[in-house]
C-alpha cells in the first residue's frame, strides 16, 4: 500500500515478465518506481545482472515495491508462469 506522496507522477507501464529477464522503460527525470505484481511470482535484481527463476529477490503476486535505487539497473524474471507488473514512475 502506498502511503503519502511519492512526488509528481511521470508515467505508467504494464510490464510483461516472462522467461527472459526484462528491464523498465523509465521516463525522463524518474527517481522512484512504484511496482505492483498482479499475476504470478517474479524475482528481481538491481545490480545490473539478470535474475533467474531461482536467483534474485522474490516478489510474490499481490505485493508491491517502492524502488528508489538506480532504475536503469533493475531487472525482472518470472519464477514459473508469466506475470504482469504495473509500474508508476515519480519524479
Amino acid at each position: 500500500m502506498v502511503r503519502g506522496s511519492l512526488g509528481s507522477s511521470l508515467g505508467y507501464q504494464a510490464l510483461a515478465v516472462s522467461s527472459a529477464a526484462v528491464s523498465l522503460t523509465v521516463p525522463s527525470r524518474s527517481r522512484i518506481a512504484y511496482l505492483y505484481v498482479e499475476t504470478n511470482d517474479i524475482r528481481w535484481r538491481d545490480d545490473g545482472t539478470n535474475p533467474t527463476a531461482s536467483v534474485g529477490t522474490p516478489l510474490t503476486s499481490g505485493t508491491d515495491l517502492i524502488f528508489d535505487g538506480d532504475l536503469s539497473k533493475i531487472r525482472f524474471i518470472r519464477q514459473s508462469a508469466d506475470a504482469t507488473v504495473h509500474i508508476t514512475y515519480y519524479a
